[in-house]
């Protein structure tokens, strides 16, 4: 009997060292379903084949792009009817934030281990519902793309000049992003910007549907359904009914965001009113700007004139934490 469905994209970064080790693992415990795809495309004829053997747990291993199209394709694919099984993801991304979410940390060969062996018993205890970011065009009858965890203004510019210019120097991903930070509060207080520092964030308009918008340059734009925002912080949002949708900019200038980061450290974000640091929830989100650039987990979209960023948000997913 299957008890776990594991899809691996070989070509995302973290697979080409473990991969070897992942297939030996699987060779060796016949209740794994191992199916690899050779890119994104393949992920739902992945699914349907997946569906035929009814797996307790799937997990997913890969980057966040391969996380990000195989939670799309899995709820709007329907592959498992009314009964989808629990996702489990592995820590193999460069920002893992999803992983890290579900307490997937460390070795992703452990982690997958670790499903295994829950996957024996009575799942109940560690399955979470996540809610997921339905981002479209805001054209009527486009299909969307699902994510966590979505990064924009001078995040996603941030995101971006680490993509390029950091990762490309070979170091590992704690020191590649130790760096970047550095680089951002630099060109923050000092004004610094091009070549070896993180472009000036564009003007965006941020709205929440029938709750106000904010407009301006922002050092962070984020938002998310993971219970984390910053800094690994859990986030307390005023006004908790208004949305699932959680919503944080912090303006561009370097006392907003110490004021921001400082909350974060000390787990008071969002419970009280900070200049220049915006807290909220909304059940639907529109971004606007001239051809400004998000990221949701991990995947670039871009705004253009006319044709705004819109999230939304799916019925809860189930997820399965690996941590007690």
């Amino acid at each position: 009997m299957i008890s776990v469905a594991l899809l691996s994209n070989p070509k995302s970064t973290g697979n080409r060292a473990i991969l070897p080790r992942v297939r030996s693992y699987c060779a060796a415990h016949p209740d794994i379903f191992h199916y690899e795809v050779e890119t994104v495309d393949q992920i739902g004829d992945a699914l349907r084949t997946i569906a035929r053997v009814s797996p307790k747990v799937l997990v997913i291993n890969g980057g966040d792009g391969t996380v990000q199209a195989a939670l799309t394709e899995l709820h709007l694919g329907d592959y498992f009817g009314d009964n989808p099984p629990p996702v489990a993801v592995l820590p193999n991304g460069k920002t893992n934030l999803i992983a890290l979410d579900l307490g997937s940390q460390g070795d992703p060969l452990a982690a997958l281990a670790r499903v295994v062996e829950l996957a024996k018993s009575d799942l109940a205890s560690h399955i979470v519902g996540r809610e997921l970011i339905s981002l479209s065009g805001g054209v009527a009858g486009s299909r969307p793309v699902l994510g966590m965890f979505l990064g924009g203004a001078g995040l996603a510019d941030a995101i971006l000049y680490t993509r390029h210019k950091i990762y490309p120097l070979g170091l590992p991903n704690g020191f590649s992003h130790a760096i970047a930070a550095l680089a951002v509060l630099f060109s923050l207080l000092f004004g610094l910007r091009g070549g070896m520092f993180p472009p000036r964030s564009d003007p965006i308009s941020v709205s929440l549907i029938r709750d106000g918008e904010l407009t301006g340059r922002f050092a962070l734009l984020i938002v998310t359904t993971l219970e984390r925002m910053l800094l690994g912080s859990k986030t307390e949002v005023s006004g908790a009914a208004k949305g699932r949708l959680k919503l944080m900019a912090v303006d561009q200038n370097p006392l907003a965001l110490a004021r921001a980061m400082a909350a974060s450290i000390f787990g008071k974000l969002g419970r009280r009113q900070m200049d220049g640091v915006h807290v909220e929830r909304g059940d639907v989100i529109r971004i606007e700007g001239e051809r400004s650039s998000v990221i949701l987990d991990g995947e670039l979209y871009q705004t253009d004139a006319g044709r705004p960023i819109v999230l939304t948000t799916t019925e809860p997913v189930s997820f399965l934490r690996l941590a007690a």
